[in-house]
């Protein structure tokens, strides 16, 4: 496994998360590298748990744009599942397989802070500044940092942010050279549906201009886009359902997408 890169911020979706079995996989993956001398930042999501969440309790969930409307109750179900429950869940097997997993999210110690994207959407936040202090300070003691897609303002407000926006918020601002996203597609599909192992920006931008990444990857290569922009040298779509996926691509199996400015990113 080639562990040179210093920072890493990987990014959960909440598929990885939702089943015992497979949220103790992939923490048993992460925890050893810090260890090894990587600083390691995590960001997870968790939205098929938050809809189960609402579903149980009446709540319809409404989306916009692929944004979840979040009132009063919603907002209430955010701080419960995502800051609670999905977060404290995945500590806990962090904790389990050798790490010292710290739970936070963007409130804590104004880690992120946003703005509302859109009064439509009630308290949908963007993230529009990141302070790296608190990460930089558990990483350098060997913590391992776990955030939940929550964040917060100067004025007390708590907004829903999306966790694709923040782990782009997190790793541009912690100065991360790898932004790893595992989720639950094996990468980027071209239009002949064959998963590209490499894009550059312009033809990200040519993929969603073209129609043919909409969406969720739509959203995903927007995400990549403005990390490649932030400073963050290689984007990584990859699943996270495979085998050792993360000894795998660290050790340089092309898996996945690989997403890179125009300049080529060499390990």
């Amino acid at each position: 496994m080639n562990l040179s890169v210093s920072k890493i911020v990987v990014k959960l979706g909440g598929t990885l998360l939702d089943e015992a079995v497979s949220r103790e996989n992939i923490a048993a993956q992460l925890a050893p590298l810090p260890a090894c001398g990587v600083r390691l930042v995590v960001v997870h999501g968790g939205g098929k748990q938050m809809t189960r969440y609402l579903a149980d309790r009446g709540i319809e969930s409404r989306f916009v744009n692929g944004l979840r409307v979040t009132g009063a109750e919603t907002l209430d179900a955010i701080l419960k599942v995502f800051a609670g429950t999905v977060n404290h869940e995945l500590v806990a097997s962090l904790n389990h397989a050798g790490a010292l997993a710290v739970g936070l999210s963007g409130i804590d110690a104004l880690l992120a802070e946003a703005e509302q994207m859109d009064p439509a959407l009630g308290a949908v936040g963007r993230v529009v500044n990141s302070n790296p202090a608190l990460l930089d300070l558990l990483t350098g003691h060997g913590y391992l940092p776990v955030v939940a897609c929550v964040a917060g303002d100067r004025e007390g407000r708590v907004y829903n942010v999306n966790a694709d926006q923040m782990a782009v918020a997190c790793a541009a601002a912690f100065g991360a050279q790898e932004l790893i996203f595992l989720t639950d597609v094996e990468g980027v599909l071209d239009e002949s549906r064959q998963v590209r192992p490499r894009l550059t920006t312009a033809e990200s931008e040519r993929l969603i201009r073209d129609g043919i990444a909409t969406g969720g990857m739509q959203a995903k290569l927007t995400a990549a886009q403005a990390a490649l922009h932030g400073g963050v040298a290689r984007v990584l779509i990859a699943p996270g359902a495979a085998s050792l996926v993360l000894e795998r691509v660290l050790s340089g199996e092309p898996l996945g997408t690989q997403l890179v400015s125009s300049e080529v990113y060499a390990r």
